[in-house]
């Protein structure tokens, strides 16, 4: 992998992230685990979001800033009152830089199981190839 390769997506730095005292909202902001996998072709980032649904789930890119927002709902039903509850909910959010080799037009995101999975093709351009040399 080439150092502009493992550059490709970037976590934004947690001094970025809006601390307790900057939210316009009151609640719990949690930062999603993600794993980040490459080919050739592509990269793959997993986002662990239990408890966010398809509907709450805001995928935004903008200035190459690609950004991770989904709110868990509270799990109780009408009429229900919580006795005890261990089930926090809140807001997830992150944020990634991706680099011009991403095609950007071409992302892809699937929510399955509390697991986001986008997938980041790469650019034509930024697809390692080989070149075949012909003889005479």
């Amino acid at each position: 992998m080439t150092d502009t390769e493992s550059k490709a997506i970037q976590a934004k730095s947690k001094t970025e992230a809006a601390t307790p005292a900057e939210q316009t909202r009151p609640g719990l902001v949690f930062t999603p685990a993600v794993d980040i996998f490459e080919t050739d072709k592509e990269i793959t980032l997993l986002a662990d979001m239990p408890g966010v649904r398809g509907e709450d789930l805001l995928i935004d890119l903008h200035e190459n800033v690609l950004t991770l927002d989904g709110n868990v709902r509270p799990p109780e039903g009408p009429g229900e009152v919580d006795v005890f509850r261990e089930y926090r909910t809140g807001k997830y959010y992150r944020q990634f830089t991706l680099s011009e080799i991403i095609d950007q037009a071409e992302i892809k995101a699937r929510l399955e199981g509390g697991v986001l999975r986008l997938t980041l093709p790469k650019v034509k351009a930024a697809t390692p190839r080989r070149i075949m040399v012909k003889g005479q």
